[in-house]
């Protein structure tokens, strides 16, 4: 597996993504927001797109891997890549990885994750499938990082 400091190519966080989502207005405006950071989400590299390291739950092709490094403090956070082949998933994926990436286990199961799609205003206009994909990904992530 390949390491990543941050799939983004820079540090984006649950704060940053809320002020995104807070200066959209409808619907519309927040899908065009999912596209623009599901461009940003660089393609996994297709020696991890393998059956292990497969999302299940999503109608679509999904997969995440993930890696725990230790910080100048010797914590254990857990860093992570996802990638899927349907746009609105790997958008929704960049949403997840903002709040859930490079954050010890402790933050990422304390992490409140409903709450953070309920002030995104995402899963109200998602189909079922994909609000259950996207939920896949957060249980994925979470028990990846699970001792």
């Amino acid at each position: 597996m390949q390491h990543y400091s941050h799939p983004l190519g820079h540090t984006l966080t649950d704060t940053d993504i809320r002020a995104r989502f807070q200066a959209t207005h409808g619907w519309e405006a927040r899908y065009k927001e999912l596209i623009k950071l599901a461009k940003q989400l660089p393609p996994l590299d297709s020696v991890d797109k393998t059956e292990a390291n497969a999302i299940h739950g999503c109608e679509s092709q999904a997969w995440l891997v993930s890696a725990l490094v230790k910080n100048e403090h010797e914590e254990g956070l857990w860093q992570f890549h996802c990638d899927s082949d349907a746009r609105i998933v790997k958008g929704l994926m960049a949403v997840v990885l903002a709040a859930l990436n490079n954050k010890t286990a402790a933050n990422i199961h304390g992490f409140d994750i409903d709450a953070y799609f309920a002030e995104l205003q995402l899963l109200a206009h998602l189909s079922p499938s994909r609000g259950n994909g996207l939920r896949a990904v957060v249980t994925a992530i979470k028990h990846s990082c699970t001792p």
